[in-house]
């Protein structure tokens, strides 16, 4: 098999992400890897070695992340217990006419991590943020999980109290979409126990960990398996998990409304556009309400030849 090499196409890119526009006095939300510093953006490379500082979760994480790229730049702490403060120290700089990019300890910033007053802050202030995209662990699990809900609900971290937790966990069960939470390892046992008693038994559940690490593991199960696959070896519960729990049957009521809706959508739409907005009406799946357009039309097809 032939090795990929620093070619004449790979620092042509290398080139392009460098003449890309990156306008001063922006804040640049930039995504960093979840695990392997491998999986970071040429755009995001560039844009760290340029950038007239970093504000970052935790200022030793982010220094040791660009020490493995070669660059140095300025820090500035930025977490959840500063953020307010932060902000406008950000946007005096941006005003001076610099880059500021803005990066958590691992994935995208904002999301279950801080950054979000601050971007709300430099909006408010007239200035330009810009999107880096690039690693997010929910979207790394769902994507090789093999759940096939057609939506998912982001839900992050839980409540830390137990009731708080029981309580939210029972407000989602009849959610007819995937959910992704994040969850610790010292958590993880309480927290698959309790989505045991929310949702029962038989709903799939994928335990996603270490993610694109060295220990890497996704393993989908039925939930009440789940509890006795963590027990079974205590290597499973180490690492930041990803859960994903299936999204809710849809209930025989539910499907007589769907029914219903569809009969209607049918008179004025093609099959398809019945059962995309139906989907959109109901929260189920797309491709189960076309399948069953389809039925409809067929049986009443039937009965106009009877």
């Amino acid at each position: 098999m032939s090795q990929i090499s620093a070619s004449a196409p790979a620092t042509s890119i290398l080139h392009d992400a460098a003449q890309q526009n990156y306008p001063v006095s922006a804040l640049y939300v930039l995504a960093t890897p979840i695990g392997n510093v491998c999986d970071i953006s040429l755009r995001g490379l560039h844009l760290l070695g340029i950038a007239d500082a970093v504000a970052c979760e935790d200022t030793r994480n982010t220094s040791q992340l660009l020490q493995r790229y070669g660059i140095s730049r300025p820090l500035i702490a930025a977490h959840q217990h500063n953020e307010r403060e932060v902000a406008d120290k950000i946007i005096a700089r941006l005003q001076q006419g610099e880059r500021i990019a803005l990066v958590s300890d691992a994935g995208t910033p904002a999301v279950s991590d801080p950054g979000a007053r601050v971007v709300q802050a430099v909006q408010a202030a007239g200035l330009q943020v810009i999107p880096l995209p690039g690693a997010s662990a929910a979207i790394t699990a769902l994507s090789a999980s093999g759940l096939t809900d057609e939506r998912f609900q982001f839900i992050g971290f839980l409540p830390s109290k137990a009731r708080q937790r029981d309580t939210e966990l029972q407000a989602l069960a009849a959610a007819q979409t995937a959910l992704v939470f994040y969850e610790a390892p010292h958590r993880i046992i309480d927290t698959v126990d309790a989505m045991l008693q929310a949702f029962g038994p038989q709903r799939q559940i994928v335990l996603a960990r270490e993610l694109t690490k060295l220990f890497e593991s996704i393993h989908r199960c039925a939930l009440g398996d789940a509890p006795g696959w963590l027990a079974a070896d205590t290597n499973r519960q180490r690492g930041e998990f990803v859960i994903l729990i299936q999204g809710a049957p849809v209930a025989e009521g539910d499907s007589a409304d769907s029914d219903r809706i569809l009969k209607i959508l049918m008179e004025e739409l093609p099959l398809k556009q019945a059962a995309a907005l139906a989907a959109q009406i109901t929260g189920q799946k797309k491709n189960a309400l076309y399948e069953r357009a389809l039925a409809l039309k067929n049986e009443a097809e039937q009965d106009a030849a009877d």
